[in-house]
């Protein structure tokens, strides 16, 4: 994250707070991955803690090694089919299904592809102006289109969702992207990532929200 290792630490404690409050309330299965979406972004937050204390220090090269590939392995391996994963699995419209099994595809596809770059080429990680920059040796025009298919199979799910309000953490994704991508363009990666986390923060209001409100209408209707 930008800034600080105490910011990435204390975002990771919030959302570790907040998704295990939404898994403890989420009573289908269906929806299980998707509440677990901020407890993933706790743990890639936690991971580029550690990476800011072993970068300023200079020590512990193995650790940050460690940190560097937890945080791009999630960044790039997982959240492509995981968020098309965890719609499918919530999606009960037949039609949209089909079109959520068709990014599952594309995000498998781009998983596999971000697999083989972490494994092919070096990466190396450097504090710049507050921000940590993943200096990588990656094909330049194929990771460009890559990039595309990549938005597509990450954001494009939570429009086709049928769930409510779901098109509204679709939009604040859009927009932190948007703002990451015109003021943090070097440091995409990283900051993107820390707005989607901060946002993931909108998974207990889209699955618990609507069932303590239709709790409070069912209350008051009682005599």
């Amino acid at each position: 994250m930008c800034f600080s290792a105490e910011a990435s630490f204390a975002g990771g404690i919030i959302l570790s707070a907040i998704g295990t409050a939404t898994l403890s309330k989420v009573t289908k299965p269906r929806q299980k991955l998707f509440a677990g979406i901020p407890i993933l972004f706790a743990a890639q937050q936690f991971a580029e803690g550690v990476l800011w204390i072993t970068l300023k220090s200079g020590e512990n090269e193995q650790l940050q090694n460690i940190t560097t590939y937890i945080f791009l392995i999630t960044a790039l391996v997982i959240w492509p089919i995981m968020i098309p994963l965890s719609m499918w699995f919530m999606e009960e419209s037949k039609r949209r299904r089909k079109f959520l099994a068709g990014l599952i595809i594309t995000g498998g596809i781009l998983s596999l592809f971000y697999a083989s770059c972490l494994f092919s080429y070096d990466v190396r990680p450097q504090i710049q102006s507050f921000h940590i920059q993943y200096v990588d040796k990656f094909p330049v025009i194929p990771v460009r289109i890559a990039l595309v298919f990549y938005l597509v199979s990450a954001i494009a799910p939570l429009y086709i969702s049928s769930v409510k309000r779901m098109w509204l953490f679709g939009l604040l994704i859009t927009v932190s992207y948007t703002i990451s991508g015109i003021f943090f363009a070097q440091y995409l990666t990283s900051v993107w990532c820390f707005f989607a986390a901060l946002i993931s923060i909108v998974i207990f209001w889209v699955l618990i929200g609507p069932r303590t409100r239709t709790r409070q209408i069912t209350a008051q209707s009682q005599p």
